[in-house]
């Protein structure tokens, strides 16, 4: 699959919406860091009978967010499904711009109207359910720990497993650690038994040189490390997971870091190292 792509990281100049063409039906998308520090990806992908947009990022003005815009001429007509691969609010702000698109269902970002869209019925969270575009059949895994609503999907024509922010280059925050660690064993497991090209989160925080996350609130990040992840890395993530288990706080790894049940004290030295960084930090070139 083409991830050919040096993705918009909050240079001068860039634009506020970033589309990565991975085939026909597939596409990539990026919210700029000049719009949001937030920055998250988004997957759009089609099938014959319609299309499924994964997020709509983190903020919601067409003017400076031209989501719907985008979407709209990316696929056309196409009757669209937008679905969250969880309920945080850097993940779902753009729902507004497609409220009135004809043809158009928006799932809601509670963990009850997740498992309805989708039909788990009583297999949430455990089960994988599959969800029909057209010639085009995803897999939908239940992935609460980040999120109560979190989900995973899985697209056979790509192979690409898209993680959310479960599993991504950056902070993992772990909320729910008995399920973090539940949903990390349903994906590796998943991984083992299907053929995963890319595992894609839907964000960097992560400097490929040295090994560490960018300070929270960063508008700009000069030698980001790329989003793809592997399946080695994945299961690398479960590992360490399971081996922090039981030590509460934060544990950095060169390639990730978690946070195990995060305490008040925890997040505060992230935003404090997020304010000093906008003090003395890198400024856009």
């Amino acid at each position: 699959m083409n991830l050919d792509v040096t993705w918009i990281h909050g240079a001068a100049g860039e634009p506020t919406l970033q589309v990565h063409r991975v085939d026909d039906r597939t596409f990539i998308l990026r919210q700029g860091k000049s719009v949001t520090y937030e920055a998250p990806f988004l997957f759009l992908m089609t099938g014959d009978d319609r299309a499924l947009l994964l997020d709509t990022g983190a903020t919601d003005d067409p003017a400076s967010f031209p989501l719907r815009a985008t979407v709209d001429e990316l696929i056309g007509d196409l009757p669209l499904v937008i679905a969250h691969s969880h309920g945080h609010g850097d993940h779902v702000a753009g729902d507004g711009q497609f409220a009135d698109r004809p043809h158009t269902t928006i799932v809601a970002r509670e963990a009850e109207a997740v498992r309805d869209f989708f039909g788990f019925g009583d297999s949430w969270p455990t089960g994988t359910v599959t969800f029909e575009l057209g010639d085009r059949t995803l897999s939908v895994i239940g992935s609460p720990g980040h999120h109560q609503a979190a989900i995973t999907l899985y697209d056979p024509r790509t192979q690409f497993l898209l993680t959310g922010d479960t599993v991504l280059p950056g902070r993992l925050y772990a909320f729910d650690y008995p399920a973090f660690l539940a949903t990390l064993d349903r994906l590796v497991a998943f991984a083992d038994a299907n053929a995963v090209s890319h595992v894609l989160g839907c964000h960097v925080e992560m400097r490929q040189k040295p090994r560490r996350d960018f300070p929270i609130g960063a508008t700009y990040q000069p030698g980001e490390r790329p989003l793809e992840m592997t399946v080695e890395q994945l299961r690398h993530v479960r590992t360490a997971a399971h081996d922090v288990a039981g030590k509460r706080g934060v544990h950095r790894f060169d390639d990730f870091v978690i946070y195990n049940d995060p305490r008040q004290r925890d997040l505060l030295r992230l935003v404090m190292r997020g304010r000093l960084h906008k003090v003395i930090g890198h400024r856009p070139r």
